[in-house]
């Protein structure tokens, strides 16, 4: 009998034994994600991040299915994008892109993907026939940050920053900007929420703005609202545009007289190296001014890109910035540069969208994408293309190939000089 007791209780010490091991080699091969915030996030370089909108047409009436937004963020992830930006929640796609994460989520428990939500901000009268008041503030403005709020409550897996407005300060956005005590009642709004449990405490809240707005350029947006808001954001979001600037600041595009012995690619070589030092120049320069204010505040680059095509300020009329050879420089120089610096940058953007200049095709801003519209990957992404990133990956049905078919000289047929 006690031979017998002895071999039940071998048994089912045996069969606990197994039975834990083919558990534990179960969770072993479906790790779950570890829970992060924006605070792990930001300045990691394993977590890059990338402006997206999805729209293949020319307007935003036509909505970005889920489908057709999974398949965007199944290439971008597999580029190895983490972070994406939306700029407003008025429209489907905001709470579309968030759904289409969450199910990614659901058939696979690998997936991670986080946003930073957008909320539009404007002035009363923008947009409309009237004259823009830039001391008044829209009135659907509240509106926009309760969808804000509501959506990152619903998503708390997902949302990890809500910035206030987009480039809602820079004195140039004259059909909507307004006053920074306008993004300060807001981000103040949004950081009481937080303080009460109504929002989660762990949700960064920042504006995400033009490098003058954050003090970095004209002395005149240095004011006492501005230096209050810097105090009030959990980090700084500064955009920096040397591609706006071959036209409006050129004096750093121009090719030197020392460099006219250079052949016309090592013009254009030595060009983007002086754009990607401005681009450093305006981001040290709201850096210098942010820590007279706040010294530990973080800085990241809410945005910036470089367009692969114009036929405007920035084309073969203009100041001969645009094609796919130099955005494929700047793409590459600033990963390089702010991953080293443990800087957040925000590429504008993933994918051509069309509605932009809906009235010019060949508009600049109709052509900042990584990829164009059809899902073509531009000269920025050969290397990846090449390396099978996006093998099995299609959008709208297009396999994931090159632009020019790959070919390097016809695309250097289409590089533009700097004029001297």
């Amino acid at each position: 009998m006690k031979s017998r007791y002895k071999h039940i209780i071998l048994l089912v010490v045996l069969s606990f034994f197994y039975a834990n091991k083919t558990s534990s080699q179960t969770n072993n091969s479906s790790p779950k994600i570890k829970a992060v915030t924006a605070k792990d996030i930001l300045g990691n370089p394993n977590y890059l991040a990338l402006c997206y909108g999805g729209y293949r047409t020319n307007t935003r009436e036509v909505q970005t299915t889920i489908e057709q937004i999974k398949e965007d963020l199944k290439i971008m992830s597999a580029m190895n994008i983490k972070l994406i930006r939306t700029y407003n929640v008025h429209f489907v796609e905001a709470a579309n892109l968030l759904k289409a994460i969450k199910e990614l989520k659901k058939e696979d428990s690998n997936f991670e993907m986080y946003v930073m939500l957008g909320a539009w901000i404007d002035c009363k009268n923008a947009w409309t026939d009237k004259t823009p008041d830039h001391t008044i503030e829209s009135e659907r403005n509240a509106t926009e940050i309760k969808t804000a709020v509501e959506l990152a409550n619903q998503y708390p897996d997902i949302v990890k920053i809500i910035s206030v407005g987009n480039e809602a300060m820079v004195k140039w956005a004259e059909n909507y900007y307004v006053q920074p005590s306008v993004i300060l009642k807001w981000v103040n709004h949004l950081q009481d929420l937080k303080k009460k449990n109504k929002l989660s405490k762990k949700v960064w809240i920042t504006s995400s703005d033009d490098f003058a707005s954050w003090g970095g350029g004209d002395k005149s947006y240095q004011t006492k609202d501005l230096e209050d808001l810097i105090k009030a954001v959990d980090y700084v979001s500064m955009h920096t545009y040397p591609y706006h600037n071959t036209h409006y600041n050129p004096n750093f595009w121009k090719v030197p007289s020392k460099e006219n012995s250079l052949t016309d690619i090592e013009k254009v070589d030595a060009g983007m190296a002086r754009a990607q030092e401005f681009a450093e120049t305006q981001y040290n320069n709201v850096k210098d001014y942010v820590k007279r204010i706040s010294p530990n505040k973080p800085i990241h680059i809410g945005e910036t890109g470089w367009a692969s095509s114009s036929d405007g300020l920035y084309g073969n009329e203009g100041s001969k910035a645009s094609d796919e050879y130099k955005q494929g420089l700047y793409y590459k120089s600033m990963r390089k540069w702010t991953a080293k610096q443990g800087i957040s940058c925000f590429f504008f953007e993933a994918f051509d969208e069309t509605w932009k200049d809906k009235a010019n095709q060949n508009g600049s801003e109709n052509h900042f994408g990584l990829f164009t519209v059809d899902g073509k990957a531009k000269y920025a992404l050969w290397n990846q293309v090449d390396a099978e990133t996006f093998k099995s990956l299609k959008r709208d049905g297009n396999s994931i190939g090159k632009t020019f078919s790959g070919n390097e000289e016809l695309l250097k047929k289409t590089v533009l000089i700097p004029p001297n």
